[in-house]
């Protein structure tokens, strides 16, 4: 049997077709990301702001359980110059509490990294616990609206 001789190309010849995207394309994917991106996004943002709110409520609940059990033992509310503090260290403005203890290894900041609010007497309830928001300030809607002890 006789091989069949190999045909060559010339050196200058490419071997393999070259491929790759046209202008074209590669802007209809960038237009189908933006539009998949306009319309997921504003979701995300809606349950980081839904998880934030619960998770002052948390807080809030905590924070108020602890400020019970204060009373319980001491027969007051710490007073509003004793503030929350008073859950974690012994209060030395005011009347001392006869029975303190810690009520909480520490005090949570709210999630938007602010201290929460503290009022005795409150305007809501006898004692209010309450963070002001996303945009820190009384009042708002929305992820800027106060989230409180008597919600």
């Amino acid at each position: 049997m006789r091989s069949m001789p190999l045909m060559h190309r010339p050196p200058s010849a490419p071997t393999l077709r070259q491929r790759g995207f046209t202008l074209i394309e590669l802007l209809v994917v960038l237009v189908i990301i933006g539009v998949l991106g306009a319309l997921i996004v504003p979701n995300l943002f809606s349950s980081l702001d839904d998880a934030r709110s619960t998770a002052a409520r948390t807080d809030i609940k905590t924070l108020v359980e602890g400020l019970k059990r204060y009373k319980i033992d001491n027969q007051r509310y710490p007073s509003a110059e004793q503030g929350l503090d008073a859950l974690v260290r012994k209060p030395t403005a005011g009347t001392p509490p006869p029975n303190w203890k810690p009520y909480l290894d520490k005090l949570p900041a709210d999630p938007w990294g602010r201290p929460y609010q503290f009022l005795n007497p409150g305007v809501n309830g006898e004692i209010d616990v309450f963070s002001f928001g996303a945009d820190g300030q009384p009042g708002g809607e929305g992820a800027n609206a106060d989230i409180g002890s008597w919600q």
